[in-house]
C-alpha cells in the first residue's frame, strides 16, 4: 500500500470532529454543549423539564467518576436509561493481555463497526502512561510497523480516542494515568481534527497537563505546522528512523512528499512556538539504519533542533523479514550519537511477551483468522547497507 494525497493531509473541515460517516456518536463523542443538547432531547422525549444542573451531573459521572449514564446515581432513574441508549460505550474488549508482572496491560478493542484497535497501559515507578490509537489501521505504509502492514480502515472518532484513556484509568484504579502518548495505531496528524479535539478533552475535562500529552507523527508537515499554532503546547515526537532521504524514502514512504529538510523546518516552528523539547523515535534495524554513518547523520540532524532521540530496539513483526539490532549494537549506536553531540537514550522495551508493540495484537488476531490466506504478500526487506556505502 502506498500513501495517497488524501491519506496524509490533516483534515480541516468542521465535520471532521464528529464520528466518521455512517457511525453514531458514542459515549465520549459529545462535548459539553453536545451533552446539554442530549439532556434537552431526553427531557422533550419524556415530557420533563430538566434543570441545567442535570448536565453537570452527567458530565461529573463521565469525566470525574468515569462511569456510564446508567450508573450516575445523582440522575433520576427515568433519565439514566435514555441517556445510556444515546451514549453507548465505543469500546468492547476483544482481548486483554497482561505482562511485566502486571505493569503492562494491552487491549484489543472491537468498535461498533467491527474495526479492531489497540491500547497499551504502562506503569512505571513515577508515572502511568497510556498509549492510544487514532486510526484503525494506517495508510503510512511503513513496512517495519505491524500497523503499517495492515493498511487503512478508518479514522477514529474523538470519543473512541478519549474512551481509551478513560478505560485505562479505570484499569489503573488508584494509580493516576498522568501521561498520554498518541503512538498507537494510525497517524494522528492524518486524523487531525478528531485527534486535537481529543487532546482538548483530555486537558480540559480529564484534567491532564499539556506537558504530559505527546503526539507522534511520521512527519505530516502540515499537521506539525498547524500544531504550532494551537493554544495547547503539547509535546511532539517524530518517528524518524533515518536521517538521509534515500533511506527514509524506503523506510517511511511519506518522506517522498515531505523530505527531511521540510520536516526539520516544521519541527523548528513547533519548538519555537511551544518551547517544548522535540523527540525523535528511531527503531534500530540490523545493518539497515544502525551503522556508524547512520549515527553520524542522526546526530547532525538532531543537534541543531535540540532534539532528544529515543532509540528503540525493533520489535519482531509478522511479515517483516529482517531483525532488530543486537543489544550490544544498540548500546554502541547510542554512544556514537552522543559522542557526536547528540542526546540519545535507549527506550526500555515493554510487553514483548504480550505483543505490546503497535499493531502486533491485531496482526496476531488477523493471522489466526486467516492462516495461510490465499493471496497474502510478504513484506520486502529494506536493502542492506554495507559499511562503506555512501548515500
Amino acid at each position: 500500500m502506498t500513501c495517497s494525497p488524501a491519506s496524509d493531509a490533516p483534515e480541516t473541515d468542521s465535520s471532521a470532529v464528529g464520528p466518521p460517516r455512517g457511525l453514531s456518536p458514542s459515549r465520549y463523542d459529545p462535548d459539553r454543549a453536545g451533552l446539554d443538547a442530549l439532556v434537552a432531547e431526553v427531557g422533550e422525549t419524556t415530557g420533563t423539564a430538566l434543570p441545567t444542573y442535570r448536565v453537570d451531573q452527567l458530565w461529573q459521572g463521565l469525566y470525574r467518576d468515569l462511569i456510564g449514564p446508567e450508573d450516575v446515581s445523582t440522575l433520576p432513574k427515568a433519565l439514566r436509561g435514555p441517556l445510556a441508549d444515546l451514549l453507548p460505550p465505543a469500546l468492547t474488549e476483544d482481548t486483554r493481555s497482561v505482562g511485566d508482572g502486571g505493569d503492562t496491560v494491552k487491549w484489543l478493542w472491537r468498535l461498533a463497526d467491527g474495526s479492531l484497535i489497540e491500547t497499551v497501559l504502562m506503569h512505571y515507578k513515577d508515572r502511568s502512561t497510556v498509549c492510544v490509537s487514532t486510526q484503525a489501521g494506517c495508510a503510512m505504509a511503513c513496512g517495519f510497523c505491524a500497523t503499517g502492514q495492515m493498511g487503512f480502515d478508518r479514522h477514529l472518532s474523538t470519543g473512541e480516542i478519549v474512551e481509551q484513556v478513560v478505560r485505562a484509568q479505570v484499569e489503573a484504579g488508584n494509580r493516576r494515568v498522568s501521561n498520554v502518548v498518541f503512538m498507537g495505531m494510525g497517524e494522528p496528524l492524518a486524523n487531525y481534527d478528531r485527534t486535537w479535539a481529543a487532546v482538548q478533552r483530555l486537558h480540559g475535562d480529564l484534567g491532564l497537563s499539556a506537558r504530559h500529552l505527546t503526539i507522534s507523527t511520521v512527519g505530516v508537515v502540515p499537521g506539525i505546522r498547524r500544531m504550532a499554532t494551537e493554544g495547547l503546547p503539547v509535546n511532539l515526537a517524530v518517528s524518524l528512523h533515518a536521517a538521509d532521504d534515500d533511506l527514509r524514502d524506503e523506510l517511511v514512504p511519506l518522506n517522498r512528499r515531505y523530505p527531511l529538510a521540510e520536516l526539520a523546518d516544521a519541527c523548528q516552528a513547533h519548538v519555537t512556538a511551544t518551547g517544548r523539547r522535540l523527540s525523535f523515535e528511531w527503531a534500530l534495524i540490523d545493518n539497515v539504519n544502525d551503522r556508524p554513518e547512520d549515527a553520524a547523520r542522526l546526530a547532525d540532524y538532531a543537534r541543531p533542533l535540540g532534539a532528544h532521540v529515543n532509540l528503540i530496539p525493533l520489535n519482531p513483526t509478522p511479515g517483516w523479514p529482517t531483525r532488530g539490532s543486537s543489544p550490544a549494537r544498540v548500546r554502541e549506536f547510542a554512544d556514537e550519537v552522543n559522542a557526536r553531540g547528540g542526546n540519545a537514550t535507549i527506550r526500555r522495551t515493554r510487553g514483548t511477551e504480550i505483543d505490546a508493540a503497535c499493531g502486533q495484537l491485531r496482526a496476531e488476531r488477523a493471522n489466526a483468522d486467516s492462516v495461510n490466506a490465499e493471496g497474502s504478500v510478504p513484506v520486502a526487506a529494506p536493502r542492506r547497507r554495507g559499511n562503506g556505502s555512501s548515500r
